[in-house]
């Protein structure tokens, strides 16, 4: 079986545009990304009559921006929250590891209930 595809695809009202090389992981992800480009252009196309083809395919691409930066922000504040909470944690290990370490042990309780 071939590992990379040649897919066509098609946004807006522009001509198909030809993508060679392309793998099963990646050809899902773009006809995700084309459906859904087509169906916020065609909406929008609706919507905003007064509006060129281009125009509208010009806003789109910047919403597609706007998201993936957004969710781009999203993840540096997730990964800078993980990381705190990683030295937090690992701190509070630490403590608790030396605190067990320095306690002195406790003498086993003799039972002298038992002896008759």
């Amino acid at each position: 079986m071939k590992d990379k595809l040649n897919i066509t695809v098609r946004l807006a009202d522009q001509p198909p545009i030809a993508m060679r090389d392309v793998t099963l992981a990646e050809e899902e992800t773009i006809r995700q990304a084309e459906y859904n480009i087509n169906r916020l252009w065609e909406t929008w196309r609706l919507r905003f009559k007064d509006k060129s083809a281009g125009e509208i395919l010009a806003m789109v691409t910047l919403r597609f921006a706007q998201l993936y930066y957004s969710r781009q922000q999203q993840m540096e504040n997730l990964d800078s929250l993980l990381d705190s909470f990683e030295r937090d944690l690992d701190r509070s290990l630490i403590d608790i590891e030396r605190s067990s370490l320095t306690a002195s042990p406790t003498p086993p309780a003799i039972d002298t209930a038992g002896d008759a």
